[in-house]
């Protein structure tokens, strides 16, 4: 509900239009909107309010400010329940392949791969690199993997590896690779350009201070400080005369801006920690919207292809004041899927809490997750490059990817029988024969000869289904008419070999078979934003004997069941039906 007081002096119908826009915000970036985005909304959609703009600013942050103190569960819900449709994206709306890259040049294209090394490559970077790397080979451009590695508290060398290794299973390759821990000392030198140039201070104010002064749109006692002065705290920051936390390098923005991004943000902090490339040679570094843009010049990007979270207006000032050439920018939404977040801040606590087994967790959206799955490298590029991207917020279900993925296995997968919590079928009238059966229906790949005796196992689930009397095929092998069934056994006749349509098919295993425990990955959250805790099923049946010819890491396809991922010589992974 919009609070009283939040919008007076504002034309009543900005009012909803307020929470709306405020919600939305929030639930496109993790539960907490962000006020210059609310405002510029309003602005855009009521045009009697721009002459208001400081009465706009005032209520967007009394609204953001409500907005944020809710979950992002309650946030979705009161979406959904007050503006129900206000979240959703037309189905046509841009998510039709890759359009063409503006101001681009044959030849001419330089783009790049930007990881922060603070975690494990996901499905989303996933997409996002696949974009890149196809306008590169589009272009005949060139394209960097580069490790935006400036906070030590947060990046690891496993996390390099990740999408180096990432990055090369999905067919990925870059033409120059870099650190950006390996270039402070140039980055430092543009620091100190602002800080000549009277565009950036040293400041020694409290974090609760400085927020706020942003809030108040008011600047701080250091802001007017002489150049000299600032010149020499920087030094002295240089030379670790200060402790982590005393002094930081502030841009000189625009206090009253309403993107808060621009009112004097940090652009160089002290952090006191070893860094896992750089060790404890640096204590001083500049922050994510500094060091890019620095280090998009000293790489010749020439279009930053990035999702939508990031400071653009922030970004263009810092390339500006340092005279920066104009480089190209499409931003597009996130790739979220259905009850799986990428954020780490949401996926770090199901591994600390052991809520998952691991990063590697086939439920998990990490590349090493979707890969132990059972997805493949190229269904990830077929989907994203028939979804495309789009600016407005989406949200896919796992089902489309799981669509591309299946249409690439069929062809190339074998298929053995699984029998889930199998019982025994007794066989009356059949005599013992070998019968060799094709790994596939339609592609040459092998065959495999199982000998049947008088009896097979064959699914519990299928046995208590039948009646009595009721007429079933064993698949690829004969026909079966059910007599008895108790709880540990059943019975039926042998009625022929000729293969009739309309009855129910049952997969099935000889004695010679071998048991193994399948893991049916589900969705990490539920709808209503908490934690799934019955996200892993598992089933536990046997398997013809064929399947110890099975490689680890193998597809194979259980024949009413779904395909599934060799994970060890006792345990697959569901990738999907």
């Amino acid at each position: 509900m919009v609070e009283e007081g939040e919008t007076e002096g504002l034309p009543k119908e900005v009012s909803p239009s307020l929470e709306k826009h405020a919600l939305l915000n929030a639930v496109r970036h993790d539960g907490k909107a962000e006020v210059g985005a609310v405002v510029s909304k309003i602005m855009g959609e009521f045009s009697e309010a721009r002459s208001k703009a400081s009465l706009v600013a005032k209520a967007a942050q009394e609204t953001v400010k409500r907005i944020n103190s809710l979950s992002l569960a309650a946030q979705q819900k009161l979406l959904e329940e007050k503006y129900p449709g206000a979240g959703e994206t037309r189905a046509k709306e841009g998510r039709v392949g890759l359009p063409e890259l503006p101001g681009a040049e044959k030849g001419a294209v330089v783009l790049r791969l930007p990881p922060e090394p603070s975690g494990f490559m996901h499905i989303g970077h996933a997409m996002a690199g696949m974009i890149n790397y196809t306008y590169r080979e589009t272009y005949s451009g060139q394209l960097w993997l580069r490790f935006e590695d400036t906070n030590p508290k947060k990046v690891e060398k496993r996390y390099y590896e990740s999408f180096r290794e990432g990055y090369r299973w999905l067919g990925i390759d870059w033409d120059k690779e870099k650190n950006v821990s390996s270039d402070l000392d140039l980055i430092y030198e543009y620091g100190k350009k602002l800080i000549g140039s009277a565009d950036s201070y040293v400041c020694a104010c409290p974090i609760d201070k400085v927020k706020k002064l942003r809030f108040d749109g008011e600047v701080c006692e250091h802001r007017g400080q002489s150049v000299e002065k600032n010149r020499s705290l920087w030094d002295d920051m240089l030379s670790r005369k200060f402790k982590e936390g005393e002094w930081v390098v502030r841009l000189k923005g625009d206090m009253s801006s309403l993107d808060y991004s621009l009112r004097d943000p940090n652009i160089f902090r002290i952090i006191d920690q070893e860094h896992p490339v750089t060790g404890g040679k640096y204590s001083v570094w500049p922050t994510y919207d500094f060091e890019v843009v620095v280090e998009d010049q000293i790489c010749g990007v020439t279009h930053i292809l990035r999702s939508s979270e990031f400071h653009s207006a922030l970004q263009d000032r810092v390339r500006n004041l340092l005279s920066f050439r104009t480089v190209h920018t499409v931003q597009f939404s996130r790739f979220n899927f259905k009850g799986t977040p990428v954020q780490k801040r949401l996926l770090r606590p199901l591994v600390e809490k052991g809520l998952v087994r691991g990063w590697d967790d086939p439920r998990m959206p990490t590349i090493e997750g979707v890969r132990r799955r059972g997805i493949t490298s190229d269904a990830i590029k077929q989907f994203t490059l028939q979804v495309g991207y789009t600016k407005s917020e989406h949200e896919f279900d796992w089902s489309l990817l799981f669509a591309v993925n299946r249409k690439l296995l069929d062809p190339v997968t074998k298929r053995l029988f699984y029998v889930p919590s199998p019982v025994e079928l007794r066989i009356a009238g059949a005599r013992p024969k070998k019968v060799a059966i094709p790994f596939h229906p339609d592609k040459e790949l092998g065959s495999r000869e199982i000998e049947v005796g008088e009896s097979v196992y064959v699914p519990v689930a299928d046995v208590s289904a039948l009646k009595l009397g009721q007429t079933l095929r064993l698949m690829d092998l004969y026909n079966l008419k059910l007599t008895s069934k108790a709880d540990e056994f059943a019975e039926a006749d042998y009625i022929g070999d000729e293969l009739i349509r309309e009855i129910p098919k049952v997969q099935w295993a000889t004695r010679d078979n071998v048991k193994i425990e399948v893991l049916e990955p589900g969705q990490l959250y539920n709808d209503d934003g908490t934690i799934n805790k019955n996200s892993m099923k598992r089933s536990r049946g046997v398997v013809e004997a064929a399947f110890i010819g099975l490689s680890m890491g193998e597809m194979v396809q259980f024949p009413r069941y779904g395909f599934c991922r060799v994970d060890s010589s006792e345990t697959c992974i569901l990738a999907h039906k």
